[in-house]
């Protein structure tokens, strides 16, 4: 690992440090002005977030460092149709917004796989779905946000990465678990704009020093290392040299690396699993003050997502010009020495450019801003995973749990995540095949698909029921860990030393994995429901399409636990009330932690059937929503014109 420039001058520094203490103060606000008592409020941020901080936060959840570190690295050894991944967002947030959420409002849910239990009954695939969710978060997204965060860390202030990874892990889990998810929506609205002024700075320098854009384009074709055979072994010219296609997004059906209908089917899979059904995403969205706040925070998010084609995309490959012999290395020796790793350093393409070529002052701030994505998607992960675990898997483990023991729970499983991630980091920095990028998209491609058609199914077709969904997910499940399983053991191998592993299995590309998986699932969940007896109307209301303005009440396949919880909890607050008052020092704790609920006045059945009533309340007022729908329109414009600009 060579470290020239250090972080070690007085601006620099002055601007981090300036930096963490706005995030702690803001976060200190959120946690002081909103009401963290109740899981309704630690979780929910108590449904009253308005639009500009769901758009924000949304997209700040999406963008980790991961981004910043993965996509400019893909982009400086591919070229630009890595943007596309981004740019397929555009219209999957408007799918989130305009049919998705309506129906999870109208359901009364906070986590996903709650609706499943809801639409389908049972219990196991509420369970399966948490536990994946999980398993998911720890291998893909905690993970590689956490190894891109050290790369950077380690690029610009030379400290150990694993130091680097604890003190990074200790700010973020401090506001997290202390403020609920009110504190992580103000930070990631703060974090957003940060992240996006400091990289427009930084794409403006980088053009600047390429000589803009015409240039940039004649340039990147050129850019060959010029090192490039070790020992009597030349490397094959493929290797080094630039795609042919590098500017286009869609690329060859068969001979591409990111093929053309992968990129408009299969991606669209994956998209519709991350946007519309991932509890991190969705849980932003349920946060909202009604559904026009909701709609117009994610047409915000859409115009935010137009960004990084420009501001991460476009600088990686500028990275590729400016620093050819580091970021283009295909000797392993060579890259041994640039960056620790033999496979290539196409993932340091954007940690370089920040640290060569931003003035003092200026680096110190687009550090904080990599450390800000990277603790704004931590965060947003943090909260929803000990969301799903509270919800769904510890009210499994104990029947019967008041609001304290839940809260307790859910910051007591914060500090395991955090614990195994940091366990799994030497694995992803093992594994970092070239492409951090890479290795996220073909994780989510083998597990994500039956997910995303059991949602879709379940949502838009009522027949669907509680065995087609399960065996779906099943044999789903099978078929995408059989290929993950291979795929890691055989290894990805490098452009200079493919693996051997066999066409069959690994020659698909992962984006046609993903359609063929994604249609095997949709076809048994389908096969297994006609076989299987319907679920009747009357426990679907409001739960799918085509019975969504129903009006009738309907009984929940879970109804008689909920009774029974309920009756329960009448017993237990008549025992709360009897308790003395705590004491000074307790009480300052319990208001740190968010747990001092404010004895409020018991409400009467009436209150309780209006405050549902509310939480589910879909109605709009008819000119913000006309408002919101003509921006929803004018979105799916721009993007269909920014594909075709590129294609």
């Amino acid at each position: 690992m060579e470290t020239d420039i250090r972080i070690n001058n007085a601006a620099d520094i002055s601007v981090i440090v300036l930096y963490f203490l706005v995030v702690l103060a803001v976060g200190l606000w959120a946690m002081y002005s909103t009401n963290r008592g109740t899981v309704g409020g630690f979780f929910l941020a108590g449904r009253s977030m308005v639009w500009w901080p769901i758009g924000a936060s949304l997209f700040a959840s999406n963008i980790g460092s991961g981004h910043f570190v993965g996509i400019a690295g893909t982009a400086a050894s591919g070229g630009i149709a890595i943007g596309g991944y981004e740019w397929n967002a555009l219209l999957f947030v408007v799918v989130l917004g305009w049919l998705f959420v309506p129906i999870y409002i109208k359901a009364g849910v906070v986590t996903m796989p709650e609706y499943l239990r809801k639409r389908f009954g049972g219990k196991r695939i509420q369970v399966y779905l948490s536990v994946l969710s999980l398993i998911l978060y720890i291998f893909t997204k905690i993970s590689a946000d956490i190894f891109s965060g050290a790369v950077f860390i380690q690029l610009a202030i030379g400290l150990n990465l694993y130091v680097a990874i604890i003190i990074l892990l200790a700010i973020t889990a401090l506001y997290t678990i202390t403020g609920g998810l009110a504190a992580v929506i103000y930070t990631d609205t703060l974090q957003t704009f940060i992240m996006v002024v400091g990289s427009f700075i930084l794409m403006g320098f980088a053009f600047a020093e390429v000589g803009g854009y015409d240039a940039f384009m004649e340039k990147y074709m050129n850019a060959i290392p010029s090192n490039v055979s070790y020992g009597n072994i030349t490397i094959n010219a493929e290797c080094y040299t630039p795609r042919k296609d590098s500017f286009h997004i869609f690329r060859d059906a068969v001979t591409g690396d990111l093929p053309w209908p992968g990129l408009v089917f299969g991606l669209s899979i994956l998209a519709l699993w991350y946007w519309c059904t991932d509890q991190v995403i969705v849980q932003r969205c349920l946060s909202g003050k009604n559904m026009s706040h909701v709609k117009a925070g994610c047409v915000m998010c859409g115009y935010l997502k137009l960004l990084p084609m420009f501001i991460i995309v476009m600088p990686g490959m500028i990275s590729r010009i400016l620093y050819t012999d580091v970021v283009a290395c295909v000797v392993p020796e060579v890259c041994q020495k640039y960056c620790g790793t033999e496979v290539g350093c196409t993932n340091i393409a954007y940690p370089k450019m920040v640290v060569e070529l931003m003035p003092n002052g200026l680096r110190g701030l687009m550090l904080s801003v990599m450390l800000a994505s990277l603790m704004s998607s931590l965060t947003s992960i943090f909260n929803s995973a000990s969301t799903l675990f509270t919800m769904d898997i510890y009210t499994k483990i104990r029947s019967k749990p008041s609001e304290k023991e839940l809260m307790l729970a859910g910051r007591a499983f914060m500090l395991l995540l955090i614990g195994i991630s940091i366990a799994w980091v030497p694995v992803v920095q093992s594994a970092q095949s070239g492409q951090l990028f890479d290795y996220i998209q073909s994780i989510t491609s083998y597990l994500g698909p039956p997910i995303a058609a059991v949602f879709l199914l379940g949502v838009f077709c009522k027949r669907v029921n509680e065995q087609g969904a399960f065996w779906g997910l099943m044999i789903g499940l099978l078929a995408g860990l059989s290929r993950m399983i291979a795929e890691f053991a055989y290894g990805t191998g490098s452009c200079v030393t493919p693996s051997n592993c066999p066409f069959i299995i690994c020659g698909i590309h992962y984006l046609y994995f993903a359609m063929i998986l994604f249609g095997v699932s949709a076809i048994v969940i389908l096969a297994v429901s006609f076989m299987t007896k319907p679920i009747p109307d009357v426990h679907l209301y409001r739960l799918c399409w085509s019975l969504r303005n129903s009006k009738e009440e309907r009984i929940d396949l879970d109804a008689d636990e909920e009774q029974d919880k309920a009756d329960e909890k009448d017993e237990e607050s008549v025992n709360e009330e009897n308790q003395e008052e705590p004491g000074c020092f307790k009480k300052a704790y319990n208001w740190f932690c968010g747990l001092d609920q404010q004895k409020g006045p018991k409400l009467s059945k009436e209150e309780e059937e209006a405050l549902k009533q509310k939480l589910t309340d879909t109605s709009e007022v008819p000119l913000w929503r006309n408002v919101v729908n003509i921006n929803g329109i004018i979105l799916l414009t721009v993007a269909v014109f920014c594909h075709a600009f590129f294609a």
